[in-house]
């Protein structure tokens, strides 16, 4: 069993690396981001890309439903959108007969991959439409559930910035997402390279490396890679370690953190560190993975408290802070 395990994730991690090379050549330049968001479909889960207008977002979204065979649907967001936009509603229909009879229209939301685009300029009522849906993977409409198609991602983005006419994820929808991505400005010699991959005329077209079947299959390869009894103790101990009113809590966070990350936090680090491991062609997740995927876990589960923002403390510190103290691993720069 082991050594089919073995060739399993031999042939996973091959075919993985046909599929980072043919996103990158649309995405330039965002390495981390696509491993990340790759880490998350893999793990079964949805993330939040966070990051200014025009680095890619869209575009990364786009190429994923490609690659990876799956079929998409894109929702922009606004103040006036209603949860049925999303879910979709029963319509009252009338026979040739004269007889009526209701018939559900589904939705956006009925596809593989999802794109919320800037999800947080959408009230709050319709923010918690998404909630059954990224938890259980069905929705109930008048009484009646229907099941979702499989497999489901929801990759939602969201402006940092632009604040005006928006309302903040609350921390049940923040929780509902694996991992926190944010997007950051290239460097000078990839912007070149964006520019002049993107302004001729011609661009580089993807192509497909998985479908639906094969990205379920995937998924469950990544739940049964190893992880060894280490680092489940060091996952344990971060995520327990950042909870203020834990008793394995520093000083610092019951100083600085108002609240702390659940046991989904822990069950998200668990996932991502397997497929990290898997992405980097290695059999088994290392301290370096708890470490490297300790900010986008924990980042939008935990909050400061009123006075560590007045003294200008940053979330982004106390995380590495605590994660060097428990792994030993600095974070690189």
């Amino acid at each position: 069993m082991a050594d089919e395990l073995l060739a399993e994730i031999e042939r996973l991690g091959a075919r993985l690396a046909d599929a980072r090379g043919a996103i990158a050549t649309r995405i330039i330049g965002q390495d981390r981001v696509v491993d990340l968001t790759l880490a998350a479909m893999l793990s079964g889960g949805h993330a939040l890309l966070m990051g200014l207008p025009g680095l890619g977002k869209t575009r990364l979204v786009e190429t994923l439903s490609t690659v990876m065979g799956l079929s998409g649907n894109r929702i922009q967001f606004t103040p006036d959108l209603m949860p049925a936009d999303i879910l979709g509603s029963e319509v009252l229909e009338t026979a040739g007969d004269g007889s009526r009879a209701f018939r559900y229209v589904e939705g956006p939301i009925f596809a593989q991959l999802l794109m919320a685009d800037e999800i947080n300029r959408a009230s709050p009522r319709t923010q918690s439409a998404l909630l059954q849906a990224m938890q259980e993977h069905e929705v109930t409409i008048a009484g009646q559930t229907h099941e979702l198609p499989s497999p489901f991602h929801v990759l939602a983005t969201q402006n940092p910035i632009e604040q005006e006419g928006t309302y903040p994820l609350p921390e049940a929808q923040l929780d509902r997402f694996l991992v926190r991505i944010d997007v950051e400005y290239p460097d000078r010699d990839t912007e070149r390279a964006i520019v002049l991959a993107t302004t001729g005329i011609t661009e580089e077209e993807t192509r497909q490396i998985f479908d639906g079947p094969s990205l379920i299959a995937a998924q469950g390869i990544v739940r049964r890679m190893p992880v060894g009894e280490g680092i489940v103790e060091l996952i344990l101990d971060l995520v327990r370690a950042c909870r203020p009113d834990g008793e394995e809590a520093t000083d610092q966070v019951r100083k600085h953190v108002a609240w702390g990350p659940g046991p989904r936090a822990a069950q998200a680090l668990m996932m991502l560190c397997r497929a990290q491991a898997l992405l980097e062609g290695r059999l088994a997740p290392g301290p370096e993975d708890v470490a490297k995927l300790a900010r986008p876990v924990l980042l939008h589960r935990m909050a400061l408290s009123f006075a560590a923002r007045a003294e200008g403390v940053r979330l982004e510190d106390v995380i590495d802070e605590m994660t060097a103290r428990i792994t030993h691993v600095e974070r690189a720069a």
